[in-house]
């Protein structure tokens, strides 16, 4: 065997089994490892169970709420309080203890919308958690499909640097014989060259691509995967109009905004409950087991329970301030909604317009490709039979190569384009 063949062997054997050794990964378990790890979703999740501890923070309210006292003080004997106090109440020594038991017994509808907007909030805070992953398995197929891809164009410099080896090594055996000249083997061998500087930057982008893999994955380490194909999707659907109301049902930043809407105008609501009265149970109970006056007057123990009416009156405008507010801030979220809604819309048409494009250029790049392919062929052939220049045989492969890296490109851009369009349909898994 050759040196050269036989170089040409190993390498091929230890790419063989380099690809061999490397963990598959298709991409649904890219999409799961991502869902798993990313921490961007781990951020969101954790911001969703903050809003759902909100809930029990709200409903707290109807619940009464009891507390342990301890007091003890020193007075004059028979001291009473003086300046800053109405009543005249007596001064003494004791030490007490006792539980104190506070509910609010109505507020006329503030409490139950303030425990509604939490739950909107929270549910909000799901939709936002939903639309992150959508956000990080966009990544992933963008990722996936890109370090696919840079293979893809590796392939084809590898192809391409081997075709023109084999013609660079005939016409050298061809001038050596004095059959073609040296402006021939110069010709081809700057062709060879440059396809070996287009697969070392090949090689380079498939390390880049693999570290874009990564970062979409959540990972810390830069793993090369063995990657499996993803067939080539349908072609769009014909118009995008039933993709916009998919959208609007789907999406969940949309679906999320619109709770923060329903949550809004809940705690405007709760604001305007403000000027409502309240009412509210107070109960106490303990015992004084030291104390220095008559026990007729002030016994061991004690207990007592009131109810109290809490009616607004005036605050210097505060109320009615915090309900402006909120009405505003309303009012701001729905025109959000609004935009986003639109927003929505314009993303769907362009990511079909994009797939659209994407889809029509493969068969006119499969086209290409076979043109191309003949065309080297038969100035291989016309060159052979002397009836073509060195010229006319390293263009054709020049268009080759240029055929072959569109047709990579044609095929996996639309692939990505559909990733994008399932996405902004909110359809993406």
């Amino acid at each position: 065997m050759p040196m050269r063949s036989r170089l040409s062997f190993l390498t091929l054997f230890a790419a063989v089994s380099l690809i061999a050794q490397q963990p598959a990964l298709t991409l649904e378990q890219a999409t799961a490892l991502a869902i798993k790890n990313h921490p961007q979703i781990s951020a969101a999740r954790n911001i969703a169970s903050e809003a759902g501890q909100h809930i029990t923070e709200s409903k707290s309210a109807y619940y009464p709420t009891l507390d342990g006292v301890v007091t003890g003080s020193q007075a004059n004997s028979l001291a009473r309080l003086g300046a800053g106090a109405l009543p005249a109440s007596a001064l003494f020594n004791r030490n007490g203890e006792g539980l104190q038991l506070s509910e609010l017994l109505a507020d006329f509808g503030r409490r139950k919308n303030l425990v509604a907007s939490s739950q909107f909030q929270a549910q909000a805070a799901g939709q936002n958690t939903q639309a992150t992953i959508y956000d990080v398995v966009l990544g992933v197929n963008r990722g996936y499909f890109g370090v696919l891809q840079a293979q893809a164009y590796v392939n084809v410099a590898t192809e391409t640097v081997k075709a023109r080896q084999s013609l660079s090594d005939q016409i050298t055996a061809l001038a050596n014989a004095s059959l073609k000249s040296e402006y021939d083997v110069g010709a081809v061998n700057v062709n060879l060259s440059e396809a070996k500087l287009m697969l070392i930057r090949a090689q380079d982008a498939v390390e880049r691509a693999y570290s874009d893999l990564a970062r979409a994955l959540g990972v810390d380490q830069v793993t090369h995967y063995n990657l499996s194909a993803i067939p080539v999707p349908a072609a769009p659907v014909g118009s995008p109009e039933p993709l916009i109301q998919e959208a609007i049902a789907n999406r969940p930043e949309l679906k999320g905004l619109q709770l923060q809407l329903q949550g809004a105008q809940a705690f405007e609501q709760a604001e305007a409950d403000l000027k409502k009265p309240t009412v509210s149970l107070l109960a106490v109970g303990g015992a004084l087991p030291y104390i220095n006056q008559d026990p007729r007057t002030a016994p061991y123990g004690y207990e007592g329970v009131g109810i109290n009416l809490d009616i607004p009156i005036f605050n210097g405008h505060l109320f009615s301030a915090r309900r402006e507010a909120a009405h505003y801030d309303a009012l701001a979220v729905s025109d959000r909604v609004r935009n986003l809604r639109q927003q929505v819309e314009n993303d769907v048409r362009d990511a079909w317009i994009s797939a659209s494009t994407a889809y029509q250029r493969i068969p006119v790049t499969e086209q290409l490709l076979k043109q191309a392919d003949l065309t080297v062929q038969l100035a291989q052939g016309r060159y052979n039979l002397g009836l073509a220049t060195v010229v006319d045989i390293t263009q054709a492969q020049l268009n080759l190569t240029e055929a072959q890296i569109e047709n990579v490109t044609a095929t996996y851009d639309y692939q990505t384009a559909d990733a994008q369009l399932q996405y902004t349909i909110g359809a993406l898994r």
